[in-house]
């Protein structure tokens, strides 16, 4: 639903949850159903219903909200149901606001009401309007414990209304509890998922230094860091689609890198980075190699480094709904995505595993994935197994294929770099609900990737480099 209308039915369910009676919040989460069986407003110029005319001449009766006692003549001034004031007056019986007519009153005809209603609030055994608590249901203040009362026999009690009747309050009773528990199944499939635990990143301007806590080697020049949080029960509390900055003073000079944890986020006391160590004189055109990824390598047990976040200019809702903003400055837009292409170079697999991930383990979400995955060797490629298991479990959603730049004798996938003809092979074709997302070294997106969409007539509205 829409924010304002999540909010408020939260706010009536925490209520509710939290001690207060069921009863009392029923009438605001479904105004329709009470209006349905009791008039709870009456419209200028409507008739008041059988038995309830002598009724509202009773001093002792209930006034609009639910108070009881007797009327004070010296405070008369009444607000009627449809918001109107008058003054009631000994000789005319006309009420501002209720529509119930004016007219010069009966004594014998309201000694004999007031006696009718007496004997009705005997039989009955809970007041007005079949039992359902000591002043009637709608616009009540105070609810009591809710049990049917057999009526005696007799003649019939001209202040039953017929759903709210003694014979009727157990039909009441059950469609409002059903009604309820199918309103709490809806907002607890229909709200986003809650942290499971206290958030470590509460403040994406912050820093918060957190402590190694293992390293694991992957490939060859591959490994994954562990870090933990501030305690076992914090979760980090990032979105899905959004990464986090990692911080250190290198030589002097403040060095920041963003990376997508592939822990999931409900993995509680420690935060996991796969990621990528560049040596030095490994690659002639760095001969530096990477200065962060060189700074984790030498980090020790205990360690501490600062994290930063959450920060993207990306967040997946779920079911198909994707927040992205053009730039940091600019307001998210909306985009709805039944197909979700993926071209992933190294270790740019890593946000969008945190996408298959949340997509594929949400029953409700029908989002279908294409993962194209580009590496150098067969050796290179990370999380194989978990991606290969994914695929295996949801064919229908998940679709895996490779490229290697240097593939072995039996490779069976693609060979060489990102070309036109392998895009349109494997991802999606180019619609209204499609959008292709990009995570690699700048020049695979520079000039295989983007050039070759552009070419197959992907509009640059549907397409997303991290």
């Amino acid at each position: 639903g829409k924010a304002g209308h999540g909010t408020r039915c939260h706010g009536l369910l925490d209520t509710a949850v939290s001690g207060h009676t069921l009863a009392s919040a029923i009438p605001e989460l479904f105004p329709n159903l009470i209006d349905s069986v009791t008039p709870r407003t009456q419209l200028p110029g409507q008739p008041d219903p059988p038995g309830l005319r002598a009724e509202r001449g009773s001093p002792h009766r209930p006034g609009p909200g639910g108070a009881t006692g007797r009327r004070n003549r010296e405070e008369e001034p009444e607000e009627g149901s449809g918001g109107g004031t008058g003054r009631r007056n000994r000789e005319e019986e006309g009420e501002g606001g209720s529509g119930g007519g004016t007219g010069r009153r009966n004594p014998r005809k309201d000694q004999e009401a007031e006696s009718e209603r007496a004997r009705c609030r005997r039989s009955c055994g809970r007041g007005r309007h079949g039992g359902i608590c000591g002043k009637g249901w709608a616009g009540e203040s105070r609810a009591v414990p809710l049990r049917a009362v057999p009526c005696p026999s007799g003649p019939p009690c001209p202040h039953r209304l017929p759903f709210f009747s003694c014979q009727g309050a157990p039909v009441a009773i059950a469609v409002a509890v059903v009604a309820a528990s199918a309103l709490l199944l809806l907002l607890l499939r229909g709200t986003a998922r809650r942290p499971s635990g206290p958030v470590t990143l509460q403040d994406p301007l912050a820093k918060y230094p957190l402590r190694l806590l293992d390293k694991e080697e992957i490939s060859h020049d591959t490994k994954k860091f562990r870090f933990g949080l501030p305690s076992t029960n914090h979760v980090l509390g990032l979105p899905v689609g959004q990464h986090v900055y990692l911080s250190a003073k290198i030589d002097g000079n403040l060095v920041v890198r963003a990376y997508t944890p592939v822990s999931s986020d409900e993995a509680k006391g420690y935060v996991d980075l796969i990621i990528k160590v560049y040596h030095k004189n490994v690659n002639p055109k760095f001969p530096e190699g990477g200065k962060m990824s060189q700074y984790l390598d030498n980090m020790k047990i205990g360690d501490t480094i600062d994290f930063r976040g959450p920060n993207g200019l990306l967040v997946y809702k779920g079911t198909g709904t994707f927040l992205i903003k053009p730039n940091k400055k600019s307001e998210a837009e909306k985009k709805f995505a039944k197909h979700l292409g993926m071209i992933a170079g190294g270790t740019g697999i890593t946000p969008m595993l945190q996408l298959i991930r949340q997509i594929t383990n949400d029953p409700k979400d029908s989002t279908k994935c294409y993962l194209l995955f580009a590496n150098q060797t067969e050796n290179d490629i990370l999380l194989r197994a978990e991606l290969e298991d994914i695929a295996k479990r949801h064919p229908e959603q998940f679709v895996l294929w490779y490229t290697l730049d240097r593939p072995p004798k039996d490779w069976k996938y693609s060979s060489g770099f990102v070309t036109a003809d392998m895009l349109k092979a494997h991802l999606p074709p180019p619609g209204s609900e499609t959008l292709i997302l990009m995570c690699g070294p700048p020049p695979m997106i520079q000039f295989a990737c983007q050039p070759n969409l552009d070419k197959l007539g992907y509009p640059k509205s549907s397409t997303f480099a991290y």
